[in-house]
């Protein structure tokens, strides 16, 4: 009855705010000059009737509506919150399942290069060609070699029998040397096919590992199998040290590789005995139960539920398709979501409630607040001026944000610019070097005509003074012919020397060849160098400037001639070729080549191997060639000498 007198007057209270009549004064008040306490005192009483009246009508259900109301709001703020927190883990394994997926892919590409390798070897192939006639205790060495460099478990050859002759493990207890593998699915398949993997238990050592297997030919005939095994426990400890739970199945479900060790040769859902027959097969487990794991997936959502002894654990699950690890692989990232579930949800029910109490507390206020329509409209008029104070006030910094930011593009595309001009101008000066460089050659080149048309003037004057016009119309004929040749290599010249435009244009390939050859010929001549031009006479044509062109040419021949100093038959080789849409310019010589070293950091500004160059030539040319929408490199050694190839994309 206490709690229902208070609610009563309460309401009284509220009642009389929005009618403007003052309530009754307590005692020991005094009433307002002008006014009547008994016709006061009897408006507060039906007031007080009223408000009881309408609190018994309708107060529980008003009250049972807003605690529903509130309820849903909470109910509704969890799921939202939740789903949000499951998109934010979601977000996270994509982008930690790329590197999951790279640990595992990379791993495999690394040891797959092995078995390619060795089944080109020359050591394997006369291992094969001698089968069970002699021991390989060199090739075993090389073998063991091999597999502690590439970290791998076990690399064999194996005979068209299916016999290992050779092993890493030869020697030891466990050797696979002599062992009949003609029942294995990598070797089969290899021979079949040229290349096989196959995941599955060790026949000799018990443990699982992925085998990769490469056909060894001679001439088109199968000699036998090179084989490397690798187990993949260094990716499952780095799958375990990040944190998430990963695995790979295969096609039909089985998990193979897997951060949890209990889970391996478990499968996602139970097999039927053709998969299970399959499986055994596959994997050589003749024992294996193939146990569902305690894995449940959700109806769409991207969340899955582990049983753990008994007790759910939810978790966000992503998957990729490992087709070019091996076929049929699929990787699985599984994060933990329960505890970010939780508190997400825990934490928008708390928001919400927290929210609407205050929702509620200032519509109270509010309301208390709202006397008189003039109040209300001068609030209103506060509201509109704060209003439009705040906005000129956010305008005003908004202007002054984007002029700062227009002045940062400005100084940026200056900044920019200034570093395009010091890029053409390093150009420029390497031309300009390679022009001093140069510079004797060309010389010596223009002192042979300007000679002859000397000798050429002085018997043309013999020859007229003794009335002989035809002979010295024919020498002068040969001035003419020299001038044009002194005139053509200053032209040449003068164009490499020219600052070239921006704009590329199409160019037949031959041309820029001739015009660094041209450039070249003094030094290529006194050096004695064997120039070999590309074979045929087609010319592809690239988009691409001739100038800049020429400029790295010169500069891979420059560098070919530096490098076959006091080399015996020396030899330079430009080759031309086509493949698909592209255009591939060779330059190779028969030097001392490049070492590991040099080689890695060839292409770093001022790294050199010469005594007195920069180390700027090679980086300028890759500069250009990446303007012109191609690539420079280097080509992997295969003998002695060194190979760049300029690679540009043809036009038609």
């Amino acid at each position: 009855m206490r709690i229902s007198a208070q609610v009563a007057f309460a309401w009284a209270d509220f009642r009389i705010t929005l009618t403007g009549k003052p309530r009754r004064k307590g005692r020991g008040q005094t009433p307002q000059a002008g006014t009547d306490s008994e016709s006061q005192g009897f408006a507060g009483r039906e007031l007080l009737r009223e408000a009881v009246a309408r609190l018994r009508d309708g107060r529980w259900l008003a009250v049972v509506a807003a605690l529903a109301v509130l309820a849903g709001a909470i109910a509704i703020a969890g799921r939202i919150a939740s789903g949000q927190a499951a998109d934010n883990l979601r977000d996270t394994a994509l982008a930690a399942l790329p590197l999951a997926a790279g640990t595992l892919t990379g791993e495999i590409e690394k040891q797959r290069l092995v078995p390619l390798v060795l089944a080109r070897d020359d050591a394997v192939r006369g291992a094969l060609r001698r089968a069970g006639k002699m021991q390989e205790a060199a090739l075993n060495d090389k073998l063991k070699a091999i597999a502690g460099d590439a970290s791998a478990s076990a690399i064999y050859v194996i005979d068209t029998a299916g016999i290992a002759i050779s092993a890493s493990n030869a020697g030891e207890p466990t050797s696979f040397v002599g062992i009949d593998y003609n029942f294995r699915h990598y070797f089969q398949e290899a021979m079949a096919k040229g290349a096989a993997s196959q995941y599955g238990l060790g026949t000799i050592s018990g443990r699982p590992g992925l085998y990769l297997s490469s056909r060894v030919d001679d001439n088109g005939k199968p000699l036998g199998v090179a084989v490397l095994k690798v187990e993949l426990d260094g990716v499952e400890a780095n799958w375990r040290s990040s944190g998430f739970l990963v695995f790979v199945t295969d096609e039909r479900g089985v998990v193979l590789a897997t951060s949890q060790p209990d889970w391996r040769f478990r499968a996602l859902a139970p097999l039927s005995a053709e998969d299970v027959a399959a499986a055994h097969e596959q994997l050589q487990l003749a024992d294996a139960a193939f146990e569902p794991l305690p894995f449940r997936r959700g109806a769409g959502d991207g969340l899955a539920t582990i049983d753990n002894a008994g007790k759910p654990r939810q978790f966000v699950e992503v998957v990729q398709d490992l087709p070019g690890a091996v076929p049929g692989w699929r990787l699985w990232l599984l994060t933990p979501a329960d505890a970010a579930l939780s508190s997400a949800a825990n934490t928008a029910r708390l928001t919400t409630l927290l929210g609407l109490l205050l929702l509620g507390l200032i519509a109270y206020v509010l309301t208390r607040r709202r006397r008189t329509r003039r109040l209300r409209q001068e609030a209103l008029a506060r509201m509109n001026a704060e209003l439009e104070s705040r906005v000129s006030t956010r305008t005003a910094e908004l202007t002054r944000s984007n002029t700062a930011l227009a002045g940062e593009i400005a100084e940026r595309e200056n900044a920019e610019a200034k570093v395009r001009r010091l890029r053409d101008d390093l150009a420029q000066a390497n031309r300009l070097s390679i022009l001093g460089q140069i510079a004797a050659g060309v010389a010596h080149e223009i002192n042979q005509p300007v000679a002859a048309i000397r000798t050429y003037a002085e018997n043309a004057g013999r020859f007229l003074d003794s009335g002989k016009t035809g002979s010295a119309s024919g020498n002068l004929t040969s001035i003419v012919s020299m001038t044009e040749r002194i005139g053509a290599i200053t032209g040449t010249l003068r164009t490499f020397a020219r600052r070239p435009g921006v704009a590329a244009s199409p160019l037949p390939v031959r041309e820029a060849i001739d015009g660094a050859l041209s450039l070249l010929s003094g030094r290529i001549r006194d050096s004695g160098v064997t120039i070999v031009r590309p074979r045929g006479n087609a010319s592809p044509v690239v988009m691409a400037s001739r100038i800049r062109l020429e400029q790295i040419l010169v500069n891979l021949l420059q560098n070919a001639l530096d490098a076959m100093k006091d080399q015996p038959d020396p030899r330079i080789e430009i080759e031309l070729a086509e493949r698909d849409d592209r255009v591939l310019i060779s330059v190779r010589d028969n030097g001392p080549g490049l070492g590991p070293e040099a080689a890695g950091n060839l292409f770093m500004p001022f790294q050199t191997t010469k005594e007195k160059g920069l180390g700027l030539g090679l980086v300028i040319s890759q500069e250009i060639v990446q303007e012109l929408g191609g690539t420079l490199r280097l080509d992997p050694g295969n003998g002695s000498g060194a190979s760049f190839t300029i690679d540009l994309r043809r036009i038609e």
